[in-house]
């Protein structure tokens, strides 16, 4: 996939948890995700990401993306390369974690992610990179929306 110049690249990941946010079982996944997130922020080549506050109101907002599922868990950041963003998620505690996802998620909804092209500058809506998903799910990978995958194949 050829980055186009002037873009930054958008990841939206979501899945929905095995248990409620504040069951024990989910602690250890719950309480990993300031350390993640801040280990993310530091990251070379992040850019932005939502906040927790509003990340959370996408997810319990019965008519938004997310349908009003009190155990989704997602997140929505902006890189300036996928060299960058793939460090973070493969080379950093993120890495343990994700390898411990199926501990906390659904089987058959955990790891949804989806990739995209902004503008630099642009900051996406959780609407946005719904959207984006829903276009992938539809057409597979495409220059709009594309999987994390796709990038090692291009």
């Amino acid at each position: 996939m050829q980055h186009p110049v002037g873009h930054h690249l958008a990841v939206l990941n979501f899945g929905t948890l095995r248990y409620d946010w504040d069951d024990p079982r989910v602690a250890p996944f719950r309480e990993a995700l300031e350390t993640v997130n801040a280990i993310g922020r530091r990251s070379p080549g992040f850019v932005w990401m939502l906040d927790e506050s509003q990340m959370d109101a996408a997810q319990t907002d019965a008519a938004g993306p997310f349908g009003d599922n009190p155990r989704t868990a997602s997140t929505l950041s902006v890189w300036t390369d996928a060299a960058s963003l793939m460090a973070f998620v493969h080379k950093t505690l993120h890495a343990k974690i994700l390898a411990r996802g199926a501990e906390w998620f659904e089987p058959d909804d955990r790891s949804h992610v989806v990739l995209w092209f902004v503008p630099e500058g642009h900051r996406p809506t959780v609407q946005e990179g719904m959207d984006r998903f829903r276009l992938w799910q539809r057409r597979g990978d495409c220059p709009e929306a594309f999987h994390p995958a796709f990038l090692s194949r291009a």
